[in-house]
């Protein structure tokens, strides 16, 4: 059974930083490629960034602040925040990509505000 735990949320001010978690159990891992999604109140859930082998995927809303990272050694996917606003307030999921239906987990709340 595969379970995906988020963390590393929190309240920051604009401009701040953040780094999320993924801890992945299962053996998917190591061959999966992994995502970060997030979803605003009253929006869907969108995929910000991505990484598969060597390559990676962002959103053009996050691309050049948020920078993707795994260490398949721990099994877990990292999420960089640079300069974040207050648009990047979600939560935030980590998933396969595509994203499976039975490997949502609780996600992880981040708040951009002053």
């Amino acid at each position: 059974q595969v379970q995906l735990v988020e963390s590393g949320g929190g309240l920051v001010q604009p401009g701040g930083s953040l780094t999320l978690s993924c801890a992945a159990s299962g053996s998917i891992f190591r061959l999966a490629t992994m995502g970060w999604y997030r979803q605003a109140p009253g929006k869907q859930r969108e995929l910000v960034a991505g990484i598969t082998g060597g390559s990676t995927y962002f959103a053009d809303s996050v691309k050049g602040r948020f920078t993707i990272s795994r260490d398949n050694a721990k099994n877990t996917v990292y999420l960089q925040m640079n300069s974040l606003k207050p648009e990047d307030t979600a939560v935030y999921y980590c998933n396969t990509v595509p994203g499976r239906e039975s490997y949502w987990g609780q996600g992880t709340q981040v708040t951009v505000s002053s």
